[in-house]
């Protein structure tokens, strides 16, 4: 009867761990699971077009350089420098052809490279560049992205406007108040299926009160980049150019080039 009696608890506790064993090994396999997919779905992004890796090579007025946290695009001007913060899973070097004509027009640019291509995981990352080169002499510190990468950035601007004079938000809007001494511009394009329009309206109220909004007439939301169509985009019935130039205009509106490169480009 001993014997037996041994044998059965045996048996039972050998019946509770191997079920304990099962869901041991059914947890690590989810687990698992879960990191692969998060790998694979980081591991894909939109990568930049042809045309924009065309703009990462250094010109007669622009210097192109990699930074620690991406790159910089070193053009004229002397007191104004835009940080800029790439949309989600967009591969930074899409904008580089809007860096290089901001830095043209006397607007150092720095392109930003973000962990797994989400600005979320960076948003402190103008810290850096503003540590950085503080020391070069800009005057003017400004900050844009686009789509979640203006979202975020708007974030940084007001938890840190007194580093910054200005935000741009392309396709994209600020979900914390801003600084009404800020400069705040918001750009849409009215073929964006994008962006939420529902959530664009009621994030105005967290715009300062002279905050500027540029409306591009047959844009869409790729198109602020140099990437590609977007799933789920409107179609654009003006050319990626002409998009990508009434951005350029509008922010060196907003931010004014350096007096000494348009005396230069006048003398030209």
């Amino acid at each position: 009867m001993l014997l037996t009696r041994l044998i059965t608890t045996k048996k039972r506790r050998s019946g509770r761990l191997t079920r304990r064993g099962k869901w041991v090994i059914f947890s690590v396999i989810l687990i698992l699971v879960y990191l692969t997919g998060g790998m694979v779905y980081f591991s894909i992004f939109s990568h930049a077009s042809e045309n924009a890796m065309v703009y990462m090579n250094s010109t007669d007025t622009v210097s192109v350089s990699e930074i620690d946290d991406g790159y910089l695009f070193d053009g004229p001007g002397t007191e104004n420098a835009f940080i800029f913060y790439p949309g989600a899973k967009v591969d930074e070097k899409a904008y580089a052809e809007l860096m290089m004509k901001l830095a043209d027009e006397g607007i150092d640019c720095f392109l930003i490279s973000m962990p797994f291509h989400m600005a979320l995981l960076g948003k402190g990352k103008a810290d850096n560049v503003i540590e950085a080169y503080s020391g070069k002499g800009y005057k003017h510190w400004y900050i844009g992205g686009h789509s979640l990468g203006g979202a975020v950035a708007a974030i940084y601007a007001a938890e840190n406007s007194d580093k910054l004079d200005g935000v741009v938000m392309m396709a994209a809007y600020a979900t914390k108040k801003l600084d009404q001494n800020l400069k705040a511009m918001t750009m849409i394009a009215t073929n964006d299926h994008v962006i939420n329009t529902q959530d664009y309206e009621e994030n105005r109220k967290n715009l300062p009160p002279d905050a500027t909004e540029v409306v591009i007439q047959g844009g869409n939301h790729s198109q602020f980049g140099d990437y590609g169509d977007q799933r789920g985009d409107g179609e654009a019935t003006i050319s990626r150019d002409d998009q990508t130039k009434q951005v350029c205009e509008s922010i060196v509106h907003m931010v004014g080039p350096q007096i000494d490169v348009q005396t230069d480009l006048q003398e030209e």
